[in-house]
């Protein structure tokens, strides 16, 4: 690449995953190391914000999503523990709220990798696969992005895949392109076998168990 630019932002330790908020402005990445995650403006090239969270935040690319009280928020999970911080992003029209923690979610566990809703989801989801207790890292909590107050629904998603041995850690859910389903990865060691598994967003049902020989351990699906 011909007068490529780069600009180095100093943060904190150490960046990991992350993401962009709704607007497609403020990348947020995740200094695990740290508890925090840096609000990074694309426009200005300048660091926002360092915000933080909690214990070891692990987003994947996080979840944007518009709060009932608080505007437009971009969540993470974490893998130190079981909480889940939502953070307001929109400076313009929330500035009370903007690049703070406005929220706490207490989900099943620590161990999480990945939390994602869609535009067309009222769900929130949140993986737990790395957590210790085997009945946690083989489900899913999903929040209801309208009533938070409300306790998570727990999908047994390891038991649904009708897997009976190994470890089973359910992982990263990624949504089809019209939102309508989402797709879980049943984690299993190479020799075990392992499973996607296909959830119906509207109704939380299962809707498809995929199983073949050349699924191996999968983790990521992208459309």
């Amino acid at each position: 690449l011909k007068n490529l630019k780069i600009t180095e932002i100093e943060a904190a330790r150490f960046l990991h995953d992350g993401g962009f908020d709704s607007t497609g402005r403020y990348f947020m990445v995740v200094a695990n190391a740290s508890n925090m995650v840096a609000v990074i403006d694309t426009k200005e090239g300048k660091l926002t914000k360092l915000v933080t969270t909690g214990a070891t935040p692990h987003p994947g690319r996080g979840a944007n999503f518009i709060h009932p009280k608080y505007g437009p928020v971009w969540a993470t999970s974490h893998l130190g523990d079981e909480t889940v911080a939502l953070i307001g992003t929109d400076p313009a029209k929330h500035p009370d709220q903007a690049w703070k923690v406005v929220q706490k979610l207490e989900g099943q566990g620590g161990g999480s990798l990945f939390i994602k809703t869609h535009p067309k989801s009222t769900n929130l989801y949140v993986d737990t696969p790395l957590n210790p207790d085997a009945e946690t890292s083989q489900s899913i909590a999903v929040f209801d992005i309208k009533a938070l107050d409300k306790p998570y629904k727990v999908l047994p998603l390891a038991q649904w895949a009708g897997i009976k041995d190994g470890a089973r850690r359910v992982v990263q859910g990624e949504f089809n392109k019209a939102g309508t389903e989402i797709w879980f990865s049943v984690w299993n060691a190479k020799d075990k076998t392992s499973a996607i598994v296909v959830v119906d967003d509207k109704t939380l049902k299962l809707k498809k168990v995929i199983k073949d020989k050349r699924l191996i351990t999968p983790t990521g699906k992208f459309n």
